[in-house]
């Protein structure tokens, strides 16, 4: 097996070198070196230990009120010894817990009973998908079809509010955006709280006549600044990572998994006012949603008119770089399965072949983006059988002749191959075609097309994991390029962490419904990191990393465009406190002007000039447990041909369970030599977040940007009136800062969901 992998490694960096690099380049003879030293850490690589429970099939179903009284659970064995992952891996827990698990032909019970000092537990929010790391909770990891790759996660606080989500990527990827139908209650007593858990088979995903599943429970004590979990998991691993999981047997085969056929229609009903253009208009829309269970693993997504109006807002941010940044995904209908789509490409912050967000935003005439709506829409995806996936979905957008804006379909597909025994082979297919007449469109708007294979590495214990693909785009005027590739891997024993990265990205390569933040680029990355645990001390662990970046133009003799080359030093403290500094040298070489102030009217920095700089950064995070919580970063040296200040902050207030008040505030001063701009840019935003039960939500969110002298508001009210169904009342209002504060927008919407099975 080893021979195999680095004979792989060797054969992927001899293609990269032998296809983007010249043939006297020094890089070659350094992946060489790298693959050679790769074949020697591999050797490394152990197995994950495994602990088992047996499940007991019942006929009579427990009531679910967090009241553990029924006999199936007084006789029903325990699963207990948990252990701690923080602030230590290697001690059983100081305040343990204990689990049980039923269940019937239709559905699946679980029961914690987690034991604490006192009942003054730590619950920031009444509110579903709460965070872990403001909230005691007991949760649970199930990888119903054994991939090591992908699970289906829950949660409940011990006030009963519930959490759930979708867990991909092995671990790394954590999407609590995904709801499903499922019922929770919890009790608080003196010494312990008590959890008591149903979650229908209906609303899970698993081969008919499963016997076992991989799963862990794990447990977030903030009242203790404990975390703790059923089986072990190393400390410099994620306590959501896949690779460390028991095993949950059946007495008896599952059956079917099967989705009931869902349908969740909405109604929408809105007025709006533009000022700048002093138009004001009502409208009532109206679509739905539909879930079809196509088999065990398989399900179909259907989309007709569909409003996102409900969908949480996104923060805002102050850009001084020269790239776009990328936004999570935040509707639902792009979430199951998300991993099927948006996974593929670079693993850091670089080019991905599909960017579900480019759907329903596109730009206008004057380059500005704007809604686009999406008329109709299909999703399937899911498992075929225990080693394959499948994803396709195809999305029709509208046309908006008077913005300039074409009819596009949208599709992709993908398929994902199980190798081993946590890695995948994957390929994919990305099309955006544009339809109907427009005399307006330009002839490279006409289509383009992305396809492209990703090899996902993950050994047993997670210790080595790496990535390697080749994607290729199409569109009209094609070049013989149109490549971006990657190859990265990482070594992560218990007190390392080495990287070592090569990317490409041709100066043609294009994905219309990706994420491609610079062209003509090839990237040398490399980072090693020393994890060091002290014993008895008030810090947790102290983690030191040197960062080598190092960034080529191909198409100019591989001329340098940049460079960073830092120092790190971060600080975790057992109370969940963390601190870091920063230490970087920088080098920039333009090769288009570029104004970091974003003034209208001011003079860019030249291109084909090269910029050198140092920085240092300090940040502090405290104790999140806390009712008043506050956090820092600060940014101090030279910045291109001048020097940057920047200092941001957030505070916070709880009064736990109901209400969360926070604010945040950045500064960046950037002062550049004369004839260039100089800037004072000011971020401000508010958020505040009220419960006033389990389902009624109220939140506001204040922004103002001072780059583009913008201040948004945004104020929603949500009403969960039935498992998953929801009244909304959503008010936005928008104000334009530039000289004195002017309306620019404002809008309302009351918005019905109804989830109905049928």
């Amino acid at each position: 097996m080893i021979l195999v992998i680095n004979t792989v490694i060797q054969v992927i960096f001899f293609i990269i070198s032998k296809l983007f690099l010249p043939e006297n380049a020094c890089m070659i003879k350094h992946l060489n070196l790298l693959s050679l030293s790769f074949m020697l850490i591999l050797f490394n690589v152990g197995l994950a230990q495994e602990k088992t429970y047996n499940a007991s099939l019942i006929s009579i179903p427990p009531t679910i009120d967090g009241i553990l009284d029924e006999e199936a659970w007084k006789v029903n064995p325990e699963g207990n010894d948990f252990v701690q992952f923080f602030p230590t891996d290697s001690l059983q827990a100081n305040q343990q817990t204990s689990f049980q698990v039923l269940y019937t032909k239709t559905t699946l019970y679980v029961a914690f009973k987690a034991y604490y000092d006192n009942d003054q537990v730590v619950v920031s929010s009444l509110k579903r998908d709460f965070s872990a790391l403001t909230n005691d909770n007991v949760s649970l990891l199930f990888d119903t079809f054994n991939d090591g790759t992908n699970a289906f996660f829950f949660g409940v606080t011990p006030y009963g509010v519930l959490r759930e989500g979708l867990v991909s990527e092995g671990g790394s990827s954590f999407n609590n955006t995904w709801d499903i139908k499922w019922k929770a209650e919890a009790k608080r007593f003196e010494d312990h709280y008590t959890v008591e858990i149903a979650i229908p088979f209906s609303s899970l995903k698993f081969i008919e006549g499963s016997t076992s599943w991989r799963f862990r429970p794990y447990r977030w004590n903030l009242q203790n600044n404990e975390q703790s979990t059923w089986v072990r998991v190393p400390q410099n691993q994620l306590l959501s990572s896949l690779a460390f999981m028991g095993k949950l047997n059946f007495e008896k085969p599952l059956g079917k998994s099967r989705t009931p056929f869902a349908i969740i229609p909405y109604s929408n009903t809105g007025v709006e006012k533009s000022f700048s253009s002093d138009n004001s208009s009502t409208s009532f829309n109206a679509g739905a949603d539909a879930k079809i269970a196509v088999s065990d693993g398989l399900n179909l997504d259907i989309t007709l008119n569909p409003d996102f109006s409900n969908v949480e807002v996104d923060d805002i941010f102050t850009n001084l770089t020269r790239f776009e940044l990328r936004l999570p995904e935040k509707r639902q209908f792009f979430i199951d399965n998300n991993d099927l789509f948006d996974s593929f490409g670079n693993t850091f912050n670089g080019p991905r072949p599909f960017f579900s967000r480019r759907i329903g935003l596109a730009q206008n005439k004057t380059g500005t983006l704007i809604q686009n709506d999406i008329v109709a829409g299909a999703r399937l995806s899911g498992k075929i059988n225990e080693n394959w996936r499948l994803g396709a979905f195809n999305i029709q957008t509208a046309e908006d002749r008077e913005n300039g804006i074409s009819a596009y379909n949208n599709l992709m597909t993908s398929v994902q191959k199980k190798v081993g025994k946590r890695s995948n082979v994957s390929m994919f297919l990305v099309n955006k075609q544009a339809t109907g007449e427009a005399d307006y469109r330009k002839e490279n708007e006409t289509f383009n097309r992305v396809i492209g294979v990703d090899y996902n590495l993950a050994s047993a214990d997670n210790v080595f994991r790496g990535r390697f693909y080749v994607h290729k785009s199409f569109q009209p005027g094609d070049s013989d390029g149109n490549i971006s590739s990657q190859a990265v891997f990482f070594y992560n024993p218990r007190e390392w962490l080495i990287v070592t990265d090569i990317s490409y990205v041709d100066k043609d390569f294009r994905a219309d419904l990706g994420f491609v933040p610079r062209n003509d680029v090839i990237r040398l990355g490399q980072a090693f990191q020393r994890i060091i645990y002290p014993r008895k001390t008030m810090f947790n662990t102290h983690r030191v990393m040197l960062l080598l970046l190092n960034d080529h133009k191909p198409s100019e003799d591989y001329i340098k465009t940049d460079h960073s080359y830092s120092i790190r030093y971060e600080a975790e403290l057992r109370n969940l406190a963390q601190g870091n500094i920063f230490l970087s040298k920088n080098f920039t070489y333009l090769n288009f002007p570029f104004d970091p102030s974003r003034k209208k009217g001011a003079i860019p920095l030249p291109a084909q000039t090269g910029y050198n700089y140092n920085q240092v950064q300090l940040g502090y995070q405290s104790n999140n447990t806390k009712l008043f919580t506050y956090g820092t970063n600060m940014i101090l040296g030279q910045f291109f041909n001048g020097h940057i200040s920047s200092l941001s902050a957030d505070i916070n207030y709880r009064i736990q369970p109901k209400a969360n008040i926070g604010f945040n505030v950045r500064y960046d001063g950037i002062r550049l030599p004369k004839p260039y701009s100089s800037a004072d840019l000011l971020l401000l935003s508010s958020r505040i977040e009220v419960t006033f039960s389990k389902k009624l939500f109220w939140n506001a969110l204040i922004q103002y940007r001072g780059q583009s002298n913008n201040l948004g508001i945004n104020s929603r009210l949500q009403w969960r009136f039935a498992p998953l169904s929801d009244l909304y009342l959503v008010y936005n209002d928008n104000y334009i800062t530039a000289d004195n504060i002017q309306p620019n927008f404002r809008s309302l919407n009351l918005k019905l969901t109804y989830w109905l099975n049928l």
